[in-house]
């Protein structure tokens, strides 16, 4: 036991001495070589040398092949691009959100996919007494909400196979825990451009999402609009599907989006 936790808190330090070593790069001093950092670290080079090894592997360090000095790497600038494009998504959904929450009067959100899951982005709530939301930074399963089926309808094959493999949990009497119901379902999101949570992932609730396109066609994001079954009925959620779908299309439209220049999966 005393070993493990001696274990434990050595991994912890390394991850600890790695952010610090990553954090050591600005913009005045891209490079730096071993010694440098082993200084400013107050590490042995020897330890500097086997985490700049391990970043160097994993993509977050390159080293200079003519002065051995390290800098950061594309995996750093991969990862940034991810944070960088949930805040363009959210940020040029926000005017036109808020414009389909007065238009439905019901709460709107904004998700992405995250580790086979949806992660919720943004959100405006509804301001009846009554309403249905999801915070931002919470999590959702993909096969059984309506921004969860948009996302996962326009998913490459390999990742639709993956996530369907890891288990179709049953919220509720009326979710599709069947494969080939849900490969069937996801078709008829592509098809309709839209997908709709009739009681899937929580007794109570309807929600209905489209698709959010960047420039060059790939769905980003999917945004919705969720309700208590008590105001929004079945006719009525027909009734909100245009509005969400051409919600949808003007976010695209702002990220840049041209139905006539795009490399869309349909």
């Amino acid at each position: 036991m005393e070993q493990a936790v001696k274990t434990a808190k050595a991994r912890l330090s390394s991850v600890a001495n790695a952010i610090r070593l990553l954090t050591s790069f600005s913009g005045e001093e891209d490079e730096l070589g071993i010694t440098t950092l082993a200084g400013r670290l107050r590490l042995a080079k020897s330890t500097v040398h086997r985490l700049a090894a391990t970043l160097t592997g994993a993509g977050f360090l390159e080293q200079n092949g003519e002065t051995g000095k390290y800098r950061l790497g594309v995996a750093l600038f991969e990862l940034g691009a991810l944070v960088r494009r949930r805040m363009d998504v959210a940020n040029e959904a926000r005017p036109k959100l808020r414009e389909l929450l007065e238009k439905t009067g019901e709460t709107v959100q904004l998700g992405i996919v995250d580790h086979f899951s949806v992660l919720y982005v943004y959100e405006m709530e509804s301001r009846r007494a009554i309403r249905m939301a999801a915070a931002v930074g919470g999590r959702a399963p993909l096969h059984c909400t309506a921004v969860g089926k948009v996302l996962l309808a326009h998913q490459p094959g390999d990742y639709v196979k993956e996530a369907i493999g890891r288990g179709l949990t049953a919220y509720t009497p009326k979710t599709i825990t069947k494969r080939e119901a849900v490969l069937a379902m996801l078709d008829e999101v592509r098809l309709r451009r839209h997908a709709i949570d009739d009681e899937e992932s929580e007794g109570g609730l309807r929600a209905i999402a489209a698709p959010v396109r960047n420039h060059d066609g790939a769905v980003i994001a999917a945004l919705g609009v969720a309700a208590p079954v008590q105001r929004m009925n079945k006719k009525l959620m027909q009734t909100c599907v245009p509005s969400v779908i051409e919600t949808a299309e003007a976010v695209s439209a702002r990220l840049g989006y041209l139905p006539s220049r795009s490399r869309a999966d349909f």
